[in-house]
């Protein structure tokens, strides 16, 4: 299990062979993200079920209200990242994003079969991710160190990945008792989520450390531009394309999920266990492969997690076994997240400008939602026009053209476990800015 430090940031270097512990702030984060994953995946994990087999949405419904309920945090997640920085108020508005995502699963009692109150309670819930996830990224980038920032978020994705385990398993266990009462899920969730607020306010420090400088560069002067000061550095705006143009074609997990259903013809009973395979693989690779991206560079982890996503894509479309197929796909669906979700923040980090933190992985994350949201109403409207082959063809071929730009245009992040190197440094380009290599 992973030991607690105080997270300081320019604490000495450990002794070479000698295992840096993981910061005790990040293990809190973990620990609250944990609890209120099993909260969000009670819910999240029967909802592409119920609602195209059980209300009959088609794709294109399905698709907008898919990628609706992610774009919608776009705004909120630059807002929060903003609003975090001011004074460091990350504790506060991160705490103000848990409490309205546990809100919404009272939203879901009283919508009954009503599609317009499910989407509402999910943009509720999707309004709560977006405010706290740049604090809370924040929060981590701030109490790592910048050489094992891919460990930092790799042990939080992973106790972040273990709700999304037991959720799952919950919501089941919660159908069978009740003989398919989804108000029971509903209210458990509730419960559950209130509790991982309580953990925010009792475990997560409410200030960032003020102290000045890191083990592996210098502090970073504090930016005087606005929200999108971070857009100055070059590096920065490359990782913010990058992101935008691989979300851009991303099919989101529950299509993947329900194609695997349509190719398998499997009992939909069967179907909240999908995620759990993707998850556990999620969570035996989240912390080596972090660990991986700050010894050789979280460029490469990063291209390679998209191209296992190609190959899921592939998969779908190959004449081969069923059973091939759904461990395949399952198998690379967790690859990718383990090499995309948490490398991706610490690819970022490096270049965040002091005291911009939550707004510059705000924007990264903005992009990927809005990029996202295009995905999933493009994927929709195509399968509905065209059929799912046609439309899984499109994401492959965009995907593939996608990761060919991306490795031109992400920047070298080499391992810091000394200084930089001086061919690594960059040069500020205005006195308010200034960019740290990883």
């Amino acid at each position: 299990m992973y030991l607690a430090t105080t997270g300081r940031r320019d604490a000495p270097p450990a002794p070479s062979g000698v295992r840096r512990r993981v910061p005790g702030t990040v293990l809190a984060l973990g620990a609250v993200s944990l609890v209120t994953d099993v909260s969000s995946e009670m819910v999240t994990a029967v909802l592409p079920l119920y609602l195209v087999l059980g209300l009959g949405l088609s794709p294109l419904q399905f698709g907008l209200l898919d990628g609706l309920s992610t774009g919608a945090t776009a705004l909120v997640r630059l807002l929060g990242g903003a609003t975090a920085d001011r004074g460091g108020r990350h504790k506060q508005v991160g705490g103000l994003g848990y409490a309205l995502s546990a809100c919404s699963r009272l939203g879901l009692l009283l919508a009954g079969g009503a599609t317009g109150w499910i989407a509402t309670a999910l943009a509720a819930d999707r309004l709560g991710k977006g405010v706290r996830t740049a604090p809370r990224d924040a929060l981590i980038t701030l109490h790592s160190p910048p050489e094992d920032l891919g460990r930092a978020f790799g042990t939080h994705r992973a106790m972040d990945t273990t709700g999304a385990l037991l959720g799952p398993l919950a919501a089941f266990a919660l159908l069978w008792a009740t003989a398919d009462a989804y108000d029971a899920v509903f209210a458990v969730s509730f419960c559950v989520g209130a509790f991982g607020v309580l953990l925010w306010v009792l475990l997560v420090p409410g200030r960032a450390r003020e102290d000045g400088k890191t083990r592996t560069a210098p502090a970073v002067p504090r930016a005087r531009g606005g929200l999108l000061a971070g857009l100055r550095s070059p590096a920065y705006r490359r990782i913010v394309l990058c992101a935008g143009l691989l979300g851009a074609a991303t099919v989101g997990d529950s299509f993947l999920y329900l194609l695997l259903q349509r190719r398998l013809a499997f009992d939909p009973t069967w179907f909240p266990f999908l995620p759990l395979g993707a998850a556990a693989v999620y969570l035996l690779l989240a912390v080596p492969v972090g660990r991986l991206a700050d010894r050789t560079g979280r460029r490469g982890p990063l291209l390679y997690g998209h191209g296992a996503l190609l190959l899921a894509y592939g998969l779908l479309l190959a004449p081969l076994p069923d059973p091939v197929v759904l461990l395949g796909v399952l198998l690379l669906l967790g690859v990718f997240y383990a090499a995309t979700d948490g490398v991706l923040m610490a690819l970022a980090g490096p270049f965040l400008t002091e005291g911009r933190q939550a707004s510059g992985l705000a924007v990264v994350q903005t992009a990927q939602a809005l990029a996202r949201l295009g995905a999933a109403v493009a994927f929709g409207a195509v399968w509905t026009a065209s059929g799912p082959e046609t439309a899984l063809v499109g994401a492959l071929l965009a995907l593939t053209a996608a990761l060919c730009f991306s490795a031109r245009l992400l920047p070298a992040t080499p391992s810091t476990q000394g200084a930089p190197k001086p061919s690594e440094s960059v040069v500020p380009e205005t006195p308010e800015t200034s960019e740290r290599t990883d």
